[in-house]
């Protein structure tokens, strides 16, 4: 029992000393290497296992290249961390697009940003949201079958009917004319009102002198 606990807390003690601490630079090679794999995510069929330990392998040629040769990252320690840097992005890119991209100051934005965001040739989903659309638009629209006759919604309109929609629309056209003409008098009488006032003050003015 002794020896099963003491080789349990071996293997916790090689899990915490293997545990990879991610610094600036390790991070910079796997938003590298995840942005230039990032077709091969986004593939319908793909095995994602398998992709994080190309990236994996990526990051620590990386390193070893740096001098960091006694560094080495896990594929699941890769997925974790760009699933946390996703996260930041996202409330990134929610604040450039309130604020301006000016107004973010994360120094790994612009980089994923470029493949991730709105700058990407195709958006994420853009193809299949496109391919929805258009489905929705082209769908053909069967014809309906007539409605039923009814012998009153398909009689014409009787004669007194037309008749009498002519004369309400020759009242109208009178009364408009007659509003018209009523407007015309007036503009003249007032014309005529201050042709009136102006000669009355001129005889005045002349009176005067």
């Amino acid at each position: 029992m002794e020896e099963k606990e003491a080789a349990v807390s071996m293997v916790d003690a090689e899990e915490t000393k293997a545990e990879f601490i991610w610094t600036l630079q390790a991070t910079w090679h796997l938003v590298n290497t995840r942005l230039e794999m990032d077709q091969a995510f986004e593939q319908p069929v793909c095995k994602k296992k398998k992709l994080w330990e190309t990236v994996a392998e990526g990051v620590n040629a990386c390193l070893r290249e740096k001098g960091a040769a006694n560094m080495d990252v896990k594929a699941h320690e890769c997925d974790l961390k760009w699933r946390n840097m996703l996260t930041t992005y996202r409330k990134n890119a929610e604040r450039a697009k309130r604020l301006g991209e000016a107004a973010v100051h994360w120094e790994f934005f612009g980089a994923m940003h470029r493949v991730l965001g709105k700058d990407a040739p195709a958006g994420r989903g853009s193809k299949m949201d496109k391919t929805k659309a258009s489905s929705k638009r082209f769908t053909p629209i069967l014809p309906s079958p007539p409605p039923a006759i009814s012998s009153t919604s398909c009689s014409p309109r009787p004669p007194q009917d037309v008749l009498q929609l002519y004369m309400e629309l020759q009242e109208r056209k009178l009364r408009m004319w007659a509003q018209q003409t009523a407007l015309e008098e007036r503009k003249i009488e007032a014309i005529n009102n201050l042709a009136h006032a102006i000669a009355s003050l001129a005889q005045k003015e002349k009176e005067s002198s």
